[in-house]
């Protein structure tokens, strides 16, 4: 294929529909390819704001908006990047010529959790926790009797853990169904799931084009209120829940076609692999790859869009930790100590314009032997100032 230069009339040209944390990475790896960036968010400055060549702020579940938008840019292909876009937006592009990646059904099945879930344990035959949806209070408290307790409650559609409680008793439901409306997207109808009393879970990002399938190193992370805070990879499993995982996330991701990278999540216990979550776009726990691959989750996404080889090197053992604000600011800053930097040691600041208490703001990545522990020790050397 040709390559060519941003801001020409043969520029090859991205759509970030979402231009968070995730969609900065991306954006750079496009732009080092010679890729034209164009970044869309729902506010001013998003942090892949700061790096595209051009920046739009739109409501990106207005349909007319999206639409527009795609029309005047005429993007050769457009990558979702959040939950909360106008699906049919999407769909109509897609009719009028343009390339969503992976596609625009694929986005549909994963941009919440009904359709993913059922695609995946009722078309694909994935073995899954039991689960049931509901839109009501009484419905939530049917549902839990049928699954049992502890389970987990989550809003059909949101991010980063948002909205998502585990419900140990009866008693617990009322304050699960005020925490499910902090959704990022629709709280209007939730899953509830069986509570697997799993080892361990992982993210298997997967990475798929013409050119075949491939897999990345699996991750371990650790999550708090369903947001991750810290992650390691590789996750130490045994070959046969390894090939299971890989199989398994095979079968979702041919099934859903397309190009791009895939962060499949599982849950393990022993050796029985659970399916549990699909993102057709790069993973938040998957930022850990800018420390431990040749070719990070970001680069590969880029590469895989393009339609080129998906080759890298793993280079060994690390970890990311999540630094969230612990102050409100309108123009936030970060005290660190100097020990947070080594040879080992990468930080990234996110620079998201607007600090709340519990947004994520920053990762600090290790590598190397203990690269866990390093970074949890590390990212208490990141402090917000108010």
């Amino acid at each position: 294929m040709q390559l060519s230069t941003p801001l020409k009339s043969n520029a090859i040209k991205i759509m970030l529909l979402g231009s968070g944390e995730l969609g900065k990475e991306v954006a750079i790896e496009a732009q080092r390819l010679g890729l034209e960036v164009i970044s869309v968010d729902a506010y001013e400055n998003a942090p892949a704001h700061l790096v595209a060549h051009r920046s739009h702020v739109i409501d990106m579940k207005n349909r007319e908006e999206v639409l527009e938008l795609i029309r005047r840019e005429k993007p050769d292909y457009i990558l979702p990047e959040v939950e909360a876009i106008s699906i049919d937006a999407l769909f109509a592009a897609e009719k009028e010529g343009f390339h969503v990646i992976p596609n625009a059904e694929a986005v549909n099945k994963t941009m919440n959790r009904k359709n993913i879930r059922k695609f995946a344990a009722e078309a694909l035959g994935l073995k899954t926790s039991s689960y049931r949806f509901v839109t009501t209070f009484e419905g939530l408290i049917d549902a839990s009797r049928e699954i049992g307790f502890p389970c987990v409650i989550k809003p059909v559609m949101s991010s980063s853990g948002h909205g998502q409680s585990i419900a140990g008793t009866p008693d617990d439901l009322a304050h699960s169904w005020e925490i499910a409306k902090e959704a990022r997207g629709d709280a209007s109808e939730l899953i509830v799931e069986e509570f697997v009393p799993f080892d361990y879970e992982i993210t298997l990002l997967t990475v798929r084009n013409e050119t075949g399938t491939t897999f990345c190193e699996p991750i371990g992370h650790i999550q708090k209120d369903g947001d991750y805070i810290f992650s390691w990879q590789p996750m130490q499993m045994s070959d046969t829940a390894r090939t299971k995982a890989q199989e398994m996330a095979k079968t979702v991701t041919d099934g859903l076609g397309g190009r791009g990278i895939f962060g499949v999540e599982f849950f393990v216990k022993g050796d029985e692999v659970y399916f549990s979550e699909l993102s057709p776009r790069p993973h938040d726990t998957g930022m850990v790859t800018m420390i431990t691959q040749s070719q990070s989750e970001f680069a590969l996404h880029v590469r895989a869009v393009l339609g080129l080889p998906l080759d890298f090197i793993f280079y060994g053992e690390g970890a990311s930790a999540a630094y969230k604000s612990e102050v409100e600011s309108v123009a936030p800053a970060f005290e660190v100590d100097g020990k947070l930097f080594d040879a080992e040691t990468i930080v990234r600041i996110f620079g998201k314009p607007v600090a709340h208490k519990g947004r994520r703001m920053a990762v600090v990545l290790t590598y190397g032997k203990e690269a866990l522990e390093k970074a949890k020790a590390k990212i208490k050397l990141i402090r917000g100032i108010a």
